[in-house]
């Protein structure tokens, strides 16, 4: 028990803790458990506050957060008028938060997609709609061993009110909720005759005959397994996929459209492919324009609402009204390229491909301690080019010290005999830019590939950033000799059979080769489109239930999705770290 309150603790807020923390939570707060990879910018996200206002809760947080350790989270006008987050304590069920909030079982599953039976456990956060989002609910009285009975049975014509969905049926909502149709209807008068029901209205669930005859007789509370299971999702198989490509083919800079291009063509390979395989796809493509275009014109065609899958947007300003669109109408939505968008925090839509900053370093430097254990570091400070490496340099920094693994930082124009110094025979010597631009390689090179060849008997490495990948045509050589590694969540061997294959069909389909960009941008549209359209092929609306069955191999795009938290989207996880072995090998390293 000790052991578990010590996890649960926040030591940034008490110095003697126990489970009583969890009792803390007040209305002006709750607590949130740091997680690996969050950063104050995500959790201020998740909860629609300002970093400031977790700040003020919680001083210090500004310079450091653990994980592991809680925040007090501010309950605002801002993030309590149309929804409620809440911390779980000990003994809590998610019955018993029905009855605390007074919202459905169904509504709470509903607004956490990431809540399960096997995850609902203490100092987990989740999302509790507003009653007017979820509509009203009723609670039968029931017995529960732990917390007293509810005096006096409520009664009332509605045991609940369901929010219709696209795509449901009188027969499909009467099955669900294991009543008749009849009963549905004359619940809902308003659906007799030939009144179609209509997506977005509530419906009144009566209570089952038998039930209501037998309101005074309590029950016992449901289990968790039990309420999750009765209100998981119908499994919806899509025989036909309608598939969106929503990107700025026209309209743009000449570099952004071609990039734009080349993915779509790239995608058309993929759909091509699965159309081989038996797989049906019906793919409609828009032009988004400009970053000043508004969509509302393709978001008002009429077909957009039955899409089953959106892939785009480019622009940061597109992401926004796409992603409210795809929330609304339950449509999934595949962000190939920014990863400095929000939306993916609170919004259970969105799959990003590009992993945001705080994430992908955290899957990085839990890679390099496990690579290299017993590591020298030695950072190389580049006099230009560091301001988008320091977030990296920093935090590695960090773990390294929480590791006690030894580190010291010399001058990019050190010279040999300054290297040499900082060399240890007993552990494994690596070295690292703080810069992962060209001209700091240009600089740096030299002095260590003199420095390996003076000392051979040392264990020598050079470590660096997925952009190097561009510069391996001028410096394959060095990049062979100095042992090096870059990390990367995009990474082809352009002499594997499948990277031949798919540009030689590419050069094939097309009369052109890719450019040569990071990432290649046809074996990205190739990589998105393959995967998601097959998910869905094959696991319908169970596919983020199953993403760890894909046994698909991509070219050049890894894929390891994980929720960011219970009621927000997935972000890919995927790192690889590639290495340039001495005896002129490349190795794609999955820790996975």
């Amino acid at each position: 028990m000790r052991t578990i309150n010590r996890i649960f603790c926040s030591l940034l807020l008490a110095g003697a803790c126990s489970f009583g923390a969890f009792a803390q939570e007040n209305q002006s707060y709750f607590l949130h458990t740091i997680e690996k990879g969050q950063s104050l910018y995500s959790i201020s996200s998740m909860y629609g506050v300002t970093q400031s206002d977790i700040v003020k809760l919680n001083p210090g947080s500004d310079e450091k957060i653990f994980v592991g350790r809680t925040l007090r989270i501010p309950r605002t006008a801002a993030n309590t008028q149309t929804e409620t987050f809440h911390t779980i304590a000990q003994g809590e069920t998610l019955y018993r938060l029905t009855v605390k909030y007074g919202v459905s079982a169904k509504a709470i599953c509903d607004a956490n997609p990431g809540l399960s039976a096997e995850n609902f456990r203490i100092g987990q956060v989740i999302r509790i709609p507003s009653v007017g989002e979820a509509g009203t609910v009723t609670t039968e009285t029931v017995t529960e061993s732990v917390i007293p009975p509810i005096q006096g049975p409520v009664q009332s014509r509605c045991k609940e009110m369901h929010k219709v969905k696209r795509k449901e049926t009188v027969y499909s909502i009467s099955r669900e909720y294991g009543i008749s149709e009849a009963e549905l209807i004359a619940a809902n008068p308003e659906l007799k005759g030939e009144n179609k029901i209509k997506k977005g209205t509530f419906l009144c669930i009566p209570f089952p005959t038998a039930q209501v005859e037998n309101t005074t007789q309590p029950k016992v509370a449901p289990s968790n397994s039990e309420l999750f299971s009765e209100n998981q999702k119908m499994t919806e198989r899509f025989s036909t996929i309608k598939a969106a490509i929503i990107l700025p083919f026209l309209d743009v800079p000449k570099n952004d459209a071609a990039r734009m291009v080349e993915y779509y063509e790239g995608f058309l390979m993929a759909v091509d492919s699965l159309k081989r395989s038996g797989v049906s796809v019906d793919l409609y493509t828009y032009n988004s324009g400009s970053e000043s275009t508004s969509l509302n014109s393709i978001l008002s065609k009429k077909e957009m609402k039955d899409m089953d899958i959106i892939f785009g947007p480019l622009h940061q300003q597109h992401i926004k009204p796409l992603a409210d669109f795809a929330q609304k109408n339950d449509i999934r939505l595949v962000i190939p390229f920014t990863s400095k968008d929000n939306s993916v925090f609170r919004n259970p839509a969105i799959y990003q491909i590009n992993t945001p900053q705080s994430y992908l370093y955290s899957e990085v430097y839990d890679h390099f301690v496990r690579q290299f254990p017993n590591a020298n570091v030695i950072f190389i400070e580049a006099s230009t080019g560091t301001k988008d490496k320091a977030e990296f340099i920093k935090g590695l920094k960090d773990e390294l010290k929480n590791r006690s693994i030894p580190m010291k930082s010399l001058k990019e124009d050190a010279t040999v005999e300054s290297l040499k110094t900082v060399l240890r025979a007993d552990r494994e010597n690596i070295f690292i830019p703080t810069s992962g631009n060209n001209v700091t390689l240009i600089k740096i090179l030299p002095q260590l590939t003199l420095l390996v060849r003076d000392n051979p008997e040392s264990n020598i490495h050079l470590f660096g950033y997925p952009e190097w990948q561009t510069y391996t045509k001028d410096h394959l050589e060095a990049f062979f000799e100095l042992d090096t590694y870059f990390y990367s969540s995009f990474y082809t061997n352009n002499l594997l059979p499948a990277a031949i294959n798919f540009t030689k069909s590419y050069r094939r389909w097309y009369g052109k080769d890719m450019e040569e960009r990071y990432p290649k941008f046809g074996m990205l549209g190739f990589d998105t489109g393959y995967f998601f359209l097959k998910g869905l092929s094959r696991y319908g609306s169970e596919l983020e239930k199953n993403m760890q069955r894909m046994d698909l191999t991509p070219i050049q795009t890894g894929f390891k999705f994980q929720r960011v938290n219970n009621w927000g989207g997935l972000i890919n996880k995927k790192v690889f770290f590639v290495r340039f072995t001495k005896n002129y090998e490349l190795i794609k390293l999955d820790y996975d």
